[in-house]
């Protein structure tokens, strides 16, 4: 039996990459992308945390649809900036989804910042939502450094200026396979995949 989930992302790199990780799990899950629904509506993401945005939109989409949601939202936590960008990593230079510009400013404030205090972690919590209203939420994080000029041409967001610990080479500059392999949302989706199974198989 195939369990079909829609992922509530209007980020194509997402979309590929939510696939490839849950596809590698399980040929079992199909994720639909949202773009399938060109009229759903776009939530307003008002949480405070990543768990209750990545909520807002599962909701959003499986109210929409008719059909189980999931959703996951995530950014970078600089330990320089308090933990910012935060949930507003995606709308960190102003505008929501301008990688280039978001990881610009971000290198810029961080420009003096010594190399032991450049640590920083990606956080994903993914989260699925049904229409008859069960949830789940769970969480996936990978710690590193920020480096001070972007590396690499893969992933998107702030990966070119991560480097995971243990690591000589960005996110950007790894396989996909290895970049999900220890990922953020590579550990969360990986979380969230039994869930699926259980409240949908």
């Amino acid at each position: 039996m195939t369990i079909r989930v829609v992922l509530a992302t209007g980020n194509a790199h997402k979309v590929g990459e939510v696939q490839r990780i849950l596809g590698a799990l399980s040929a079992d899950i199909e994720v639909l992308a949202l773009s399938a629904w060109p009229d759903a509506p776009t939530p307003v993401e008002d949480g405070l945390t990543f768990a209750e945005n990545a909520l807002i939109k599962a909701r959003s989409a499986a109210a929409h649809t008719g059909l189980p949601a999931i959703a996951d939202d995530s950014g970078i936590c600089v330990d320089a900036l308090n933990g910012m960008p935060g949930i507003y990593s995606a709308r960190w230079g102003g505008e929501h989804g301008r990688d280039a510009e978001n990881l610009a400013l971000l290198l810029a404030q961080v420009r003096d910042v010594p190399a032991a205090r450049r640590g920083a972690s990606f956080v994903c919590a993914a989260a699925l939502a049904t229409p008859d209203g069960h949830e789940r939420v769970v969480e996936g994080t990978v710690d590193g450094v920020l480096t001070t000029e972007p590396r690499g041409t893969g992933g998107f967001g702030y990966d070119p200026a991560f480097l995971p610990h243990g690591y000589d080479r960005t996110t950007a500059e790894l396989d996909p396979e290895e970049k999900d392999a220890i990922s953020h949302r590579g550990a969360a989706f990986r979380a969230l995949a039994p869930i699926v199974r259980e409240l949908l198989g």
